[in-house]
């Protein structure tokens, strides 16, 4: 018996080629885009080098000397959401353990101080900046930051949702 093993593959060669077009190589879709969150507090130490000044709110723009190292980042992010208030939105940023400690300590011993919070939602540059400085007026003991940011709210949109994919990362990680 005479068997032709070239001329087997050749035949099952398109019917390879034909399984795979169908199949494809499956790609990973949870490339989801990522926001950055920087809480910085204000710093009224007059020491050269400690803090720098930036300019917070682009329409009135008011100036805030901050710590140059943030307390909190997206790194202690749990969740976030995009509020409904009666003069527009805010966003609520909620923290995990950790990050609900840290927010505490820092509210309880700083009130009157400014909260300078920075976020970058995209790769582009163009879509970072500070977006707000509230003053610290009580302590935050439930680990819920909420802040009416200087973004359009399509921007907004994206900072939650960024911070929201930045969440399932962290919680995957831990």
């Amino acid at each position: 018996m005479n068997f032709y093993a070239l001329r087997f593959n050749l035949y099952l060669l398109p019917l390879l080629a034909a399984l795979l077009a169908v199949t494809g190589c499956q790609t990973n879709k949870t490339d989801e885009k990522v926001a950055s969150l920087r809480l910085h507090l204000e710093n009224r130490a007059q020491v050269p080098g400690s803090g720098e000044t930036i300019s917070v709110l682009r329409a009135s723009p008011v100036l805030v000397t901050i710590s140059r190292e943030p307390f909190l980042t997206e790194a202690n992010v749990a969740g976030a959401t995009l509020l409904q208030t009666p003069g527009g939105y805010a966003i609520e940023v909620k923290f995990d353990e950790s990050g609900t400690w840290i927010l505490e300590q820092y509210t309880s011993a700083n009130s009157g101080r400014h909260i300078a919070v920075f976020s970058q939602w995209s790769d582009q540059t163009k879509d970072s900046r500070w977006l707000a400085a509230p003053i610290v007026s009580h302590r935050i003991a439930n680990g819920v930051f909420s802040f009416t940011p200087d973004a359009s709210r399509d921007e907004a949109k994206q900072i939650v949702a960024g911070l929201n994919n930045q969440a399932k990362k962290n919680a995957g990680a831990k």
